[in-house]
């Protein structure tokens, strides 16, 4: 019986309140936007009004003295905590990460009627387009691992400073609850979260609002805190509807967005201050799906799939001097420098290349760079990318001692890579590396890898892993640098003395010298839990 109310009530919604009343509201919005545009008097004093506030600026607030502390803050998030008053992209991003291309595409091609709705029929098209159907925990995941890193680059400093002032922190938005609650309280120390509310059915989203429908934020500010007044409010000073919800507190200020689109660099939230360092993020896409930059997307898509089989290929079949030339002919940048070691003959083992690990192509470009065929060390490969590999690969168990022995037998074959970092970072952070490699090597070269996309992110901790080269190779133009460092010298080895863990501290703080980055001591665990909700051990059905 569930699915037939549930289909009664899409039908009414979709009937009565998206195409009468949109249908309305268009004609009336068209009309008044005629008038509004030949009625030269009228336009004018629009913008005036719209230039003054009821409200003081954002900038007037006293940060300056450190005696500016308050108890309660209450804001919203779009547009007051994030610069960008829009949020088609961040649905876009739910919608992409957390459904499919297909209804990425179809969110896009809603635009083309969105901008004749009115603020609420237009979000709640955009909840239905981005939730129907999808389960609770795919869009807790996306919540939690994909849109902090978008809200962290999207963050208003000066509204920040603000936040930072106040001991109890609380946002009122009209977005679903389930799309910010997991940064704020992540990132941003919230103390409540009270958002619009969706409808599920058993562990699904009908992509319809609940009982209590769209929040509004100055009734949820009354329930929620009484006859007690927050301290401090912020708000647009484009929204009508912000200055009533500010207007409930003892102090409120604006935030205009001219501030911000004339002054953008003192705005903007430098990743040094960040409230709290972006280490892991998941998701595909490496830029903001605004409108015309997703458009961009689906246009390059064909091309970029075809480039991407193209250079796969290239990799696979020429020789490493030909995959370079074509390799660098179709787009992708590679830069190769350092110490390139010579083969030592009458040593019994070969070379350990200890490499930083950006994407699962690391080995394949240090075997390019090197022009030599190396053996890679992996966990959890999936079965498509060990079939495309150019190079060898042999899976390690996460038993140190069986692990131990399958290196020191390769080692004895030949040149070996490992990454110790057991997982891939895309921040400029390194995480703390294994010490077995440094038990079993006499000759250790460190390399520095760093890579660089534009268009699509080629590592993911909850996707389909072996869609991993495809993406990295379907950005226009990837690049990849490979910095290959000198040996490291005997008394810095196990060899001269040294423990197995004071090895691989040094040969971390060396690699991330050489890159710029940070070290940090988290592990693979660590990322997988806050990521994918799990410790990163793939079961054998789930590889591929």
């Amino acid at each position: 019986m569930v699915f037939p109310v549930v289909f009664l009530k899409l039908a009414d919604w979709v009937l009565y309140q998206l195409l009468a009343n949109s249908c309305y509201r268009a004609a009336r919005k068209m009309r008044n936007y005629g008038f509004f545009l030949r009625n030269q008097t009228l336009r004018s004093s629009f913008h005036q009004q719209a230039s003054v506030s009821l409200f003081p600026s954002i900038s007037k607030f006293d940060l300056a003295n450190n005696n500016t502390k308050f108890e309660t803050l209450v804001c919203d998030i779009h547009g007051v905590l994030l610069r960008s008053e829009t949020f088609f992209p961040f649905f876009m991003l739910v919608a992409f990460e957390a459904g499919s291309i297909f209804r990425a595409l179809l969110l896009l091609l809603s635009c083309s009627f969105l901008w004749v709705l009115d603020y609420e029929l237009k979000l709640r098209v955009m909840i239905f387009i981005s939730f129907c159907g999808l389960k609770k925990k795919d869009i807790e995941t996306v919540g939690r691992a994909v849109l902090p890193k978008f809200y962290l680059e999207n963050l208003n400093v000066q509204a920040y400073e603000v936040w930072s002032k106040s001991s109890s922190k609380f946002v009122f938005t009209s977005l679903p609850r389930v799309m910010v609650e997991g940064f704020l309280q992540e990132y941003m120390g919230v103390n409540g979260v009270v958002g619009t509310e969706l409808h599920t059915v058993g562990n699904r989203f009908t992509g319809l609002l609940s009982s209590s429908g769209l929040l509004v934020k100055h009734k949820a500010l009354k329930e929620y805190f009484g006859d007690k007044k927050p301290d401090v409010g912020l708000g647009r000073s484009s929204s009508l509807h912000d200055h009533y919800f500010i207007s409930l507190c003892k102090e409120a200020y604006v935030v205009h967005k001219e501030d911000c689109r004339n002054n953008a660099p003192s705005c903007e939230m430098p990743r040094e201050k960040y409230p709290k360092p972006l280490i892991f993020h998941d998701g595909r896409l490496a830029f903001l799906p605004t409108p015309f930059a997703t458009l961009a997307m689906f246009l390059w898509l064909p091309l970029g799939i075809v480039l991407a089989i193209f250079r796969i290929l290239v990799g696979i079949c020429l020789p490493y001097k030909l995959a370079i030339f074509f390799g660098t002919l179709s787009g992708v940048h590679l830069r190769f420098e350092g110490c390139f070691p010579s083969s030592n003959s009458h040593h019994k083992k070969g070379v350990l290349y200890v490499c930083t690990h950006r994407t699962l192509l690391d080995p394949v470009f240090l075997s390019t760079a090197l022009c030599k065929p190396l053996t890679a060390v992996t966990y959890s490969l999936s079965k498509m990318s060990e079939i495309i590999a150019p190079i060898k690969t042999v899976r390690l168990t996460r038993d140190r001692k069986q692990d131990g022995e399958t290196m020191q037998k390769l080692l004895s074959e030949g040149d070996l890579v490992v990454c110790p970092e057991g997982t891939t970072c895309r921040e400029p952070y390194l995480l703390r590396f294994s010490s077995l490699f440094a038990e079993l090597a006499d000759e250790i070269v460190p390399v520095a890898m760093n890579a660089h996309v534009s268009m699509f992110y080629g590592t993911t901790a909850s996707g389909l892993k072996w869609l991993d080269p495809i993406f990295f190779f379907m950005n226009p133009r990837p690049s990849y640098h490979v910095q290959i460092l000198g040996k490291v010298p005997r008394e810095f080895t196990c060899a001269g003395g040294k423990s197995s863990f004071e090895v691989a501290n040094y040969i971390q703080r060396k690699l991330a010298d050489a890159l710029g980055f940070e070290c940090t001591t988290l592990t693979r665990r660590d990322k997988y839990l806050m990521l994918a909700g799990n410790e990163g051990i793939v079961n054998e059905n789930k590889k591929n």
